[in-house]
């Protein structure tokens, strides 16, 4: 827990950063095979998420990330895999009502990438649900072993794409990131229950005011709005180019 308030939103940061430079941005399709929306059709969404994913999380537990400065120690590469197994396992379902399943590419992809790396280190107890005063938490138990299992699911992911195996990539998707522990989710969603908050978050944009002089911007002003709902009705306002009847 204190490895997670200092460095959460570090590791958060760092993650989302290699998902979005290093993880979208690499990974080839072979040869003479089609683009994913034709070979992967429905899957292709939630696998590509998995697989920036997956490149996110391998990375972040490289010590070259500490060598070039942008983390202090190993311990922001624990927080950032105590925080995706917690997510992908269990704090995701609070977006979902009782006896619903995962739909959104994401959410099935931080499950798929948790179910799957929690059943293959199962046998070295790599990570574990363990219950406390009858509440479920989960347990990080072996931080190599867990980045070797997000690497063996990398390459499998990636050779899905790169080769367009439908089936190998369905099979993954329906087998770990769809269905939903109906026992574990009613604890979760009593328990979040609690709490008084929302499951999803918004963020608010800063507001980017050009100076004028005449035609001729001279400079521009940061401001920061503090009403999301104020902000949304902006952009309709000015931005919702599209009918409302298409």
């Amino acid at each position: 827990m204190q490895r997670m308030k200092k460095y959460g939103a570090l590791s958060s940061d760092l993650h989302t950063d290699m998902h979005e430079c290093i993880g979208h941005a690499s990974g080839q399709i072979n040869a003479g095979v089609e683009t994913t929306d034709k070979t992967l059709k429905n899957y292709a969404s939630c696998l590509e998420e998995a697989r920036a994913d997956l490149v996110g999380l391998y990375f972040i537990m490289d010590k070259k990330l500490v060598d070039i400065g942008v983390m202090p120690d190993m311990e922001v590469g624990k927080a950032g895999y105590d925080n995706y197994m917690m997510n992908g396992l269990m704090t995701q379902l609070t977006r979902l009502k009782p006896g619903e399943q995962l739909e959104e590419a994401h959410m099935r992809n931080r499950a798929l990438i948790a179910h799957w790396a929690f059943e293959k280190g199962k046998k070295d107890n790599v990570v574990a649900f363990v219950t406390k005063n009858g509440k479920t938490y989960v347990q990080v138990n072996d931080y190599n072993k867990l980045r070797d299992l997000f690497g063996q699911l990398l390459k499998e992911i990636q050779r899905i794409k790169s080769e367009g195996d439908y089936n190998a990539g369905k099979n993954l998707v329906e087998n770990y990131g769809v269905k939903v522990d109906a026992t574990l989710h009613k604890e979760i969603l009593e328990r979040f229950a609690k709490l008084n908050i929302k499951p999803y978050r918004g963020f608010i944009q800063p507001k980017l005011v050009p100076v004028m002089n005449g035609n001729d911007i001279t400079d521009v002003k940061v401001e920061y709005p503090d009403n999301f709902f104020t902000q949304m009705m902006e952009y309709g306002k000015n931005y919702g180019f599209l009918p409302v009847k298409n």
